[in-house]
């Protein structure tokens, strides 16, 4: 299942509703995976119970209708949480100054993981400082990256809600 091609599907739907998909991931087995959506809110505020089942009722029907996963499977939506993975260009231009834990999919001088304050994005290459250095990925290099819960992290995501 090309997962970019479901998300590019179901987005225009989720945003109808005021919500955004953050990430789309399958896991599990072949016996019954579970297709995991991970939305937020349009408007920053947070996600609540409520939002989450009011996407997963929207999307639902049209996983079924496009039949996007053979047989059985379970769908799980959630909210991205306080620490929240970072997967798209605009998500590191907006935690710009929060500590991040990125971790690439080759090491990069005998390097795979690093945490840093995140500085942000200029085109697709991402700024993080260490504590002894700057360094700076290509979108493409990461293969997770995510915030790390802080007091800033959470003094600004309680302005969030």
């Amino acid at each position: 299942m090309d997962l970019n091609a479901l998300e590019e599907r179901l987005a225009p739907i989720v945003a109808e509703l005021g919500y955004e998909i953050v990430r789309l991931k399958l896991i599990g087995g072949s016996r019954r995976p579970t297709l995991q959506v991970m939305a937020d809110r349009l408007d920053g505020t947070t996600m609540i119970v409520d939002d989450c089942a009011r996407v997963s009722r929207a999307i639902d029907p049209v996983l079924d209708e496009i039949d996007a996963i053979e047989g059985e499977y379970a769908l799980e939506v959630s909210s991205p949480g306080i620490d929240r993975p970072l997967t798209r260009a605009k998500d590191f231009a907006r935690w710009a100054g929060h500590e991040v834990k990125i971790e690439l999919h080759k090491p990069v001088e005998g390097r795979k993981r690093f945490t840093g304050q995140l500085e942000g994005i200029d085109g697709d290459r991402v700024t993080v400082a260490l504590v002894d250095a700057k360094v700076s990925f290509a979108l493409a290099e990461i293969a997770s990256a995510k915030l790390v819960l802080t007091d800033a992290l959470i003094a600004a995501a309680g302005g969030r809600g």
